[in-house]
């Protein structure tokens, strides 16, 4: 819906919709149910993924006013549904060892204090590819990332190594009790580089809600507006975002800051406590 309160103009909030500025100033009720279904048609076409709360706005801005309950009973009527996340990409094997979750209680005082990690699937026009990412709790910043077309522990064991690469290994990385951070290798990796192990509660996804917020935002603000559909645009694209997330978009729970501003706050803050201590 467009409002004044969402804190964009007018033209950016019609170009987040994808629609023209001069549709939303004339908004008529519409009782014809072929013409709703002819315009819902069009916009799920394009957006597949939406649902009827979101047409029912996308319409409403197209000038048709129509509530909630007609949208959804069009859309049944046709055979409409979003098509909403299908893969599952934690998968327990219960005959592996789990790990308590340490974090409970635990104050994160500096970048790499506590790294966690998840996979999410990404939908192409042929199937599902699957993006394994860490990041600092501290920061939020991502500080790898890799894709697969399988759900093995192999690309999450490379994501790992090219963080710890990068930014030497943290004190502790969380993840689900998904089969690939409890099978051998991902165990052997972590302790292998003298990581404690933290595992989130079954079904207590407010362990790692901060890695949600990050798929959230991949999702909704970046990857939903631009419609990859192959591997080579989402190799495309990825990298944008990081570069985006990391450096450009700034996070209310960081005071507006950035990851990487936060990231060298820190180190400043360090150094100067240090040339402190010697002087």
């Amino acid at each position: 819906m467009i409002t004044s309160k969402s804190g964009l103009g007018v033209r950016q909030q019609c170009e987040v919709l994808m629609i023209h500025r001069s549709r939303i100033y004339y908004v008529k009720a519409c009782n014809d149910d072929s013409i709703i279904a002819n315009e819902i048609s069009e916009v799920y076409r394009e957006f597949p993924i939406y649902g009827y709360r979101r047409i029912r706005e996308i319409l409403r801005c197209k000038g048709i006013a129509v509530n909630g309950k007609r949208v959804l009973r069009v859309m049944r009527e046709m055979g409409l549904r979003a098509i909403y996340p299908a893969p599952k990409t934690t998968v327990r094997d219960t005959s592996n060892a789990i790990y308590p979750y340490v974090l409970r209680g635990l104050t994160i005082t500096h970048p790499h204090h506590v790294w966690q990690v998840d996979i999410t699937y990404l939908r192409t026009h042929s199937g599902f590819i699957y993006l394994t990412a860490l990041i600092d709790r501290y920061t939020r910043m991502i500080v790898s990332w890799g894709l697969s077309n399988t759900l093995d522990a192999d690309n999450c064991v490379r994501v790992l190594d090219s963080g710890i690469h990068q930014y030497g290994r943290p004190k502790i990385i969380n993840s689900d009790q998904g089969r690939q951070f409890t099978g051998d290798a991902w165990i052997r990796s972590l302790t292998h580089h003298h990581i404690q192990i933290s595992m989130s509660g079954q079904g207590r996804s407010n362990d790692n809600a901060h890695i949600e917020r990050l798929w959230r935002t991949l999702k909704y603000e970046y990857l939903y507006l631009r419609n990859p559909r192959t591997v080579a645009e989402y190799k495309q694209l990825l990298p944008r975002f990081v570069q985006w997330y990391n450096c450009e978009r700034p996070h209310q729970a960081l005071g507006y800051n950035t990851p990487y501003q936060m990231l060298t706050k820190t180190k400043t803050t360090t150094t100067n406590d240090s040339l402190s201590l010697v002087s």
